[in-house]
């Protein structure tokens, strides 16, 4: 589904459920992680998660689109449209949107690549994510002067001995 697949779903979806129009902005956000959509204030865009339609479906993502366009049409008809108010809590149910977004599923570790140095003096082991200049820095302990090692590959962070 493309952006404008999008744009013309929420238009249905607006005028089907809520009798009226949807006049501005609504795309996938890829950057979205932890939530299924997103109600922008400023500019009354509607901002959604595209793994809400891959992982969970067509169903999931309409419940979705209704659950921000109750906060669409209650900020522009002048009234609040936070979640905790009995009036957005109302015409969700009414509507049939979704009150939460399913979870998304746990993305696959990652691999990183660590870079290890080592003190030349008490020989303490620093493991960080990017390089040092060995130059400028020194050891947290002894002042002692920093040698890099390796580049080790690991999904967490080794242990430092």
């Amino acid at each position: 589904m493309t952006d404008q697949d999008l744009q013309r779903l929420v238009a249905q979806i607006s005028l089907a459920s809520f009798g009226k129009p949807f006049t501005h902005r609504a795309w996938f956000n890829y950057r979205l992680r932890t939530t299924g959509g997103r109600y922008q204030l400023t500019d009354h865009s509607i901002e959604i998660n595209p793994r809400m339609l891959s992982e969970h479906g067509q169903a999931t993502l309409v419940g979705i689109i209704k659950h921000e366009l109750c906060h669409y049409h209650l900020h522009l008809a002048g009234q609040s449209g936070q979640h905790r108010t009995a009036a957005f809590k109302a015409l969700l149910k009414q509507v049939g949107g979704l009150r939460y977004a399913p979870a998304p599923r746990v993305s696959k570790s990652k691999v990183r690549h660590w870079q290890l140095y080592e003190c030349t003096q008490c020989h303490y082991q620093y493991y960080r994510a990017r390089r040092l200049n060995v130059n400028k820095l020194v050891c947290g302990r002894c002042r002692g002067r920093l040698r890099w090692q390796r580049t080790v590959t690991a999904v967490t962070r080794p242990q430092a001995n």
